[in-house]
């Protein structure tokens, strides 16, 4: 092998590896809440079930469609708070 091939090939590839680096600052950083999104779908597939229950449980059939509700309702203000700061933690 020629010793300018691979170089060219050694710097082509550093380019290639380079590249979205430098247009990743560029990019807004909010990105999207996969996890979270998945947990919202979770969350909606549990209260499905839980409805769809016979309600002889002792009200915790209710206590745990509130529950769930409470969960669907911190996940979204999650989502929120991470696209308005941008990602930020607590």
């Amino acid at each position: 092998m020629n010793p300018d091939t691979f170089s060219r090939r050694r710097m082509l590839g550093a380019a290639a590896l380079a590249a979205p680096a430098l247009t990743l600052p560029g990019l807004p950083a909010e990105a999207y809440e996969g996890n979270m999104e998945r947990a919202l779908s979770a969350l909606s597939a549990a209260m499905e079930s839980v409805q769809a229950a016979t309600p002889n449980k002792g009200c915790h059939r209710e206590r745990a469609m509130h529950l769930i509700e409470r969960a669907m309702h911190e996940v979204q203000a999650g989502i929120d708070f991470a696209y308005a700061h941008e990602g930020g933690g607590c």
